[in-house]
């Protein structure tokens, strides 16, 4: 009789401890649930991509027109070339500081047309496997993007077509004038080949 009753404590005190963590456990993930980020609301978003030695200022203020006629917020991503002789996730300094400062130049220049901004990064072996993931990892509807002609900034047209052929939405190409004057205009400091600072010349129009 007594080790009826032994077994029968054992019993339920397994039970109720069995229930105490179910409880914790509930109070939990209620408390994961609701400090979780609000969904998106909605707005339509616009990608830009870029790179270090390519970004084209009438492009850039060509999106800004765009995302703010569609009251839009413009998504400037910032492709990054990795060897492959590093990971892909792995840290990238160098271009973190070519990066930031453009990305900085970016949001100033959208700031003068009242245009939200939300800048990325993204990785690739080449640029066309980076735009492979920026349309892999983002949300959007369009995408604008520069074509190169004569040395002007841009993607080359074998990744423009490409993009067209395989992103979803609407895509802007947009090839600047090469007979169009130009002027430079320093906006940021980059690293150099040899690791020091030095002005980065952007060219731009005269009637930006």
């Amino acid at each position: 009789m007594i080790a009826l009753l032994i077994v029968i404590v054992i019993l339920l005190a397994a039970v109720l401890a069995l229930v105490a963590l179910r409880l914790r456990g509930g109070v939990g993930i209620r408390g994961r649930r609701s400090s979780a980020p609000a969904p998106s609301s909605g707005t339509t978003r616009i990608l830009f991509p870029f790179v270090a030695q390519g970004l084209s200022p009438r492009a850039l203020d060509a999106a800004l027109r765009l995302a703010r006629s569609e009251e839009a917020t413009l998504v400037p991503v910032f492709l990054a070339r990795v060897s492959m002789q590093l990971p892909l996730d792995c840290a990238l300094p160098r271009q973190s500081k070519i990066a930031l400062p453009l990305q900085e130049a970016i949001e100033q220049r959208a700031g003068k047309f009242g245009v939200p901004v939300d800048t990325r990064i993204e990785r690739g072996r080449s640029y066309r496997h980076a735009l492979r993931q920026m349309i892999e990892h983002e949300r959007f509807e369009q995408i604008v993007i520069a074509a190169s002609a004569r040395n002007q900034p841009g993607f080359d047209p074998e990744d423009v077509a490409w993009l067209i052929e395989e992103a979803p939405g609407e895509i802007v190409v947009l090839r600047p004038d090469p007979n169009r004057p130009l002027e430079s205009r320093t906006l940021s400091a980059v690293v150099g080949p040899t690791g020091d600072r030095r002005p980065l010349n952007l060219a731009t129009s005269r009637s930006s």
